[in-house]
Protein backbone atom coordinates (compact mmCIF):
# COMPACT_ATOMS: atom_id res chain seq x y z
CA UNK A 1 0.00 0.00 0.00
CA UNK A 2 1.04 3.75 -0.69
CA UNK A 3 2.48 5.66 2.10
CA UNK A 4 -0.96 6.80 2.29
CA UNK A 5 -3.17 3.92 2.63
CA UNK A 6 -5.35 5.46 -0.06
CA UNK A 7 -7.04 3.81 -2.86
CA UNK A 8 -9.33 4.74 -5.84
CA UNK A 9 -12.28 3.25 -4.34
CA UNK A 10 -13.36 1.65 -0.93
CA UNK A 11 -13.72 -2.00 -2.81
CA UNK A 12 -9.90 -1.81 -3.35
CA UNK A 13 -9.26 0.02 0.21
CA UNK A 14 -10.72 -3.19 1.58
CA UNK A 15 -8.86 -5.71 -0.51
CA UNK A 16 -5.44 -3.65 0.18
CA UNK A 17 -6.49 -3.56 4.10
CA UNK A 18 -6.98 -7.17 3.61
CA UNK A 19 -2.74 -7.06 2.92
CA UNK A 20 -2.00 -5.42 6.42
CA UNK A 21 -0.97 -6.76 9.76
CA UNK A 22 -3.11 -6.24 12.69
CA UNK A 23 -0.94 -3.57 14.01
CA UNK A 24 -0.70 -0.99 10.70
CA UNK A 25 -4.93 -1.99 10.77
CA UNK A 26 -5.17 -0.91 14.67
CA UNK A 27 -3.10 1.99 14.02
CA UNK A 28 -4.84 3.36 11.17
CA UNK A 29 -7.93 2.92 13.28
CA UNK A 30 -6.94 4.64 15.98
CA UNK A 31 -5.77 7.57 13.62
CA UNK A 32 -8.89 7.76 11.81
CA UNK A 33 -11.04 7.72 15.23
CA UNK A 34 -8.75 10.78 15.88
CA UNK A 35 -8.76 12.89 12.95
CA UNK A 36 -12.94 12.58 12.41
CA UNK A 37 -13.12 13.48 16.45
CA UNK A 38 -10.93 16.53 15.31
CA UNK A 39 -13.02 17.62 12.18
CA UNK A 40 -16.68 16.15 12.73
CA UNK A 41 -16.88 15.20 16.41
CA UNK A 42 -16.50 12.90 18.98
CA UNK A 43 -20.68 11.79 18.38
CA UNK A 44 -19.60 10.99 14.76
CA UNK A 45 -16.53 8.83 16.15
CA UNK A 46 -18.79 6.67 18.10
CA UNK A 47 -22.02 6.38 15.49
CA UNK A 48 -19.32 4.80 13.01
CA UNK A 49 -17.85 2.64 15.47
CA UNK A 50 -21.09 1.33 16.37
CA UNK A 51 -22.32 1.01 13.17
CA UNK A 52 -19.24 -0.57 11.83
CA UNK A 53 -18.89 -2.90 14.70
CA UNK A 54 -22.41 -4.15 14.50
CA UNK A 55 -22.08 -2.96 18.59
CA UNK A 56 -25.32 -1.56 20.93
CA UNK A 57 -24.77 0.78 23.39
CA UNK A 58 -23.79 -1.92 26.14
CA UNK A 59 -21.51 -3.40 23.44
CA UNK A 60 -19.69 -0.54 22.91
CA UNK A 61 -19.37 0.49 26.86
CA UNK A 62 -18.17 -3.13 26.94
CA UNK A 63 -15.41 -3.00 24.53
CA UNK A 64 -14.61 0.30 25.46
CA UNK A 65 -14.05 -0.73 29.27
CA UNK A 66 -12.38 -3.76 28.03
CA UNK A 67 -9.59 -1.38 25.87
CA UNK A 68 -9.19 0.51 28.88
CA UNK A 69 -11.04 3.55 28.87
CA UNK A 70 -12.29 4.44 32.15
CA UNK A 71 -16.53 3.45 32.47
CA UNK A 72 -17.14 6.48 34.55
CA UNK A 73 -16.41 9.39 31.62
CA UNK A 74 -19.06 7.36 29.28
CA UNK A 75 -21.71 9.59 28.68
CA UNK A 76 -24.76 10.98 26.73
CA UNK A 77 -24.79 14.48 25.28
CA UNK A 78 -27.91 16.88 25.14
CA UNK A 79 -29.52 14.44 22.76
CA UNK A 80 -29.03 11.53 24.39
CA UNK A 81 -26.48 10.05 22.31
CA UNK A 82 -24.03 7.53 23.43
CA UNK A 83 -20.25 9.98 23.86
CA UNK A 84 -16.56 9.57 25.42
CA UNK A 85 -13.91 12.20 25.46
CA UNK A 86 -11.98 12.31 22.59
CA UNK A 87 -9.03 11.11 24.27
CA UNK A 88 -10.01 8.27 25.29
CA UNK A 89 -11.34 7.10 21.91
CA UNK A 90 -8.52 4.99 21.61
CA UNK A 91 -9.14 2.49 24.03
CA UNK A 92 -12.15 1.16 21.17
CA UNK A 93 -9.01 -0.50 19.31
CA UNK A 94 -7.92 -2.64 21.65
CA UNK A 95 -11.39 -3.50 23.55
CA UNK A 96 -12.62 -4.62 20.48
CA UNK A 97 -9.60 -6.46 19.64
CA UNK A 98 -9.89 -8.27 23.42
CA UNK A 99 -14.03 -8.82 22.51
CA UNK A 100 -14.66 -10.18 19.93
CA UNK A 101 -13.13 -12.86 17.44
CA UNK A 102 -13.87 -11.15 13.76
CA UNK A 103 -12.20 -7.92 15.38
CA UNK A 104 -10.56 -7.31 12.52
CA UNK A 105 -13.32 -7.55 9.91
CA UNK A 106 -15.08 -4.97 11.93
CA UNK A 107 -11.76 -2.50 12.51
CA UNK A 108 -11.57 -2.88 8.73
CA UNK A 109 -15.46 -2.11 8.09
CA UNK A 110 -15.14 1.03 10.12
CA UNK A 111 -12.07 1.85 8.15
CA UNK A 112 -13.63 1.03 4.95
CA UNK A 113 -17.22 3.04 5.93
CA UNK A 114 -14.82 6.13 6.35
CA UNK A 115 -12.94 6.11 3.04
CA UNK A 116 -14.59 9.33 2.34
CA UNK A 117 -13.13 10.84 5.57
CA UNK A 118 -9.45 9.29 4.55
CA UNK A 119 -9.71 10.70 1.11
CA UNK A 120 -10.36 14.31 2.95
CA UNK A 121 -7.84 14.23 4.95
Amino acid sequence: MGATGLSADPTEYRARLADQGDEQIDAWAAELMRDVAIRRGVIRVVEDFRRAGGLDERGFERVFASGGGPPAVIGRDASGRLMVPAITLHALVPGIRSQLSDSRDRLIAYLVANFGEIVYV
